[in-house]
């Protein structure tokens, strides 16, 4: 799921893209989606150091590929709506954390959006630092909240229903709260944008929903697929005690 912030009051091209806006965030304001993307992306490269260090670059490597395709399907190819702010879209997060590690989703996050960006939206490369901060601060908030709610002894596939919520709304959550800050940041607190704003987040209810599902049936699937995980496909977490 991404998000793309609607320049109020007809500022918008016809086009419809699934990012924050070029124009959205302008100017000198642009310093600081430098500074969040490379914080970001900073931690992202240490989890992909501390990865590839604990279960072997080339496993890290076919993950982060997996990763990058399924961020691809959800961008370019699962349903999507126009909502508010912004377009509502199925961006699995916590199912990519769970099955593939948080390294791999991260690097499949930031590798989607590149070439997405790259090969059929090149008008959204300027606000790529905006989005990039929108996805990937969501997705190390979840990995604290799996640290935290999924005990050590528990493989992933052992999940129940509340902790993959609480994985989901964490992720969902952290969208919405992303671009909502994005979009007062770049277009005020009006009251157009308050509302636009409101009916993007009450529209993401419908994914906090869904994902669980999505994801369970995901773990269901994994657990007849340690081939997978034995070849590096799936992360050695899903079926082994952290």
């Amino acid at each position: 799921m991404r998000g793309e912030v609607r320049a109020p009051s007809g500022g918008r091209a016809e086009r419809e893209d699934m990012h924050i806006e070029p124009g959205v965030v302008h100017g000198a304001k642009m310093a600081l989606s430098y500074a969040t993307a490379a914080g970001a992306g900073a931690y992202g490269l240490k989890l992909a150091f501390d990865e590839a260090r604990a279960h072997g670059a080339a496993p890290l490597a076919l993950r982060s590929l997996a990763a990058t395709l399924a961020v691809l399907v959800f961008f370019e190819v699962l349903p999507h709506v126009s909502v508010g702010v912004s377009e509502v879209h199925f961006i699995l997060g916590a199912t990519l954390l769970l099955l593939l590690g948080a390294a791999p989703a991260a690097i499949g996050l930031a590798a989607g959006l590149l070439l997405q960006g790259l090969l059929l939206a090149p008008t959204d490369l300027p606000m790529y630092a905006v989005n990039l901060t929108t996805l990937l601060a969501p997705l190390f908030a979840i990995q604290a909240v799996a640290e935290r709610v999924v005990p050590r002894r528990t493989p992933y596939v052992d999940l129940r229903y509340r902790d993959v919520l609480a994985l989901s709304a964490t992720y969902q959550g952290g969208v919405v709260a992303w671009v909502a800050f994005w979009a007062l940041y770049g277009s005020g607190a009006g009251a157009e944008n308050l509302a636009a704003i409101g009916a993007f987040g009450a529209a993401y209810l419908l994914v906090i929903l869904i994902e669980p599902v999505a994801s369970l049936a995901a773990l269901a699937g994994a657990k007849g697929s340690r081939g997978l995980a034995r070849a590096g496909l799936l992360h050695p977490r899903l079926h082994h005690p952290a």
